[in-house]
């Protein structure tokens, strides 16, 4: 069927598989990033339809900052089991024993340690030259700039001012030895296009994406859900019951749940067709300085 027949969902689908190929043709040690949202959920769905019926050719990868939801461990852990994949998990230990805490320590201190280490960490021990994530162009100005295939020096730096020609659908896989390049084969979606492309392949999420009445608290001007006991006792005495769901995920305590009552794929899609704000409001480390993201992007988070 020629490009101009499909429809946009499968010119998107078309163009993420060559890329998700391509990493497997062109690099010898690739990983993708597995944060367990939407657009991990989209993106391993893209991956087994693009080396089925074999299995994926390179493992997926966990960070896990120890403050994500119970949900999405539980999740997580089930899909490995379900689909079989090799699943590498990792947590930055020295952070561990600091017991870093984004209540205690704060948001910019607990990503810098926990996420942005603890990433660099694992690539460093997997020494892995591709690195596939789910950013998208639509998500944040900092990742509008970003490349298809995005160039890292050896100690995972990003310059955005010195970033690779990339024309059309000619890719730049040439690197050096300790060199890598992220790639983000789901950039050009937005995230109707993810919610509309999981309502059509039928894609497991957790059900925190759905509204329901969870336990939440104002916290640094936004609505965060009452997870587990390590909220602050004088926090959760101001919990309160609401009909909220997410649009994101991330670490409980810097992640803002929305008031809502898309109960179902169909009513999200309604929903995000008469949204006029940004999916990325209310995670709190998009804010904790200025040019958040792409100072924390340059210092090597994803």
């Amino acid at each position: 069927m020629t490009r101009e027949r499909l429809t946009h969902l499968k010119q998107l689908e078309a163009e993420s598989i060559h890329i998700l190929r391509e990493v497997a043709a062109e690099f010898t040690n690739p990983v993708m990033m597995y944060s367990v949202g939407k657009d991990s959920s989209v993106m391993l769905h893209l991956a087994m339809k693009a080396f089925a019926p074999s299995k994926l050719p390179f493992p997926l990868l966990h960070v896990d900052t120890k403050w994500k939801f119970k949900e999405m461990i539980e999740f997580r852990d089930q899909r490995a089991k379900d689909l079989g994949f090799d699943l590498i998990v990792h947590s930055n230990p020295e952070g561990d024993k600091m017991n870093i805490s984004p209540f205690e320590h704060g948001s910019k201190v607990h990503t810098d340690i926990m996420k942005t280490e603890g990433l660099k960490q694992a690539l460093n021990e997997g020494g892995y030259d591709a690195i596939i994530g789910g950013a998208r162009r639509d998500e944040e100005k900092s990742r509008a700039k970003e490349r298809i295939f995005s160039f890292r020096d050896k100690h995972h730096r990003w310059d955005p001012k010195n970033q690779r020609p990339e024309l059309w659908n000619i890719y730049n896989t040439a690197i050096q030895k300790g060199e890598s390049v992220r790639v983000f084969p789901i950039s050009n979606w937005t995230e109707l296009d993810v919610w509309q492309y999981i309502y059509l392949e039928g894609i497991p999420i957790p059900s925190l994406y759905f509204a329901k009445e969870q336990d939440v608290v104002e916290y640094e001007g936004t609505k965060i859900m009452v997870d587990d006991e390590r909220m602050p006792e004088e926090l959760r005495k101001k919990a309160k019951k609401e009909m909220v769901r997410f649009r994101t995920l991330g670490c409980y305590p810097l992640t803002g749940a929305i008031n809502s009552t898309a109960t179902t794929l169909p009513e999200i899609i309604k929903e995000m067709l008469l949204s006029t704000s940004s999916e990325r409001e209310g995670r709190l480390i998009d804010k904790d300085q200025e040019g958040a993201m792409e100072l924390k992007k340059i210092e090597g988070y994803f």
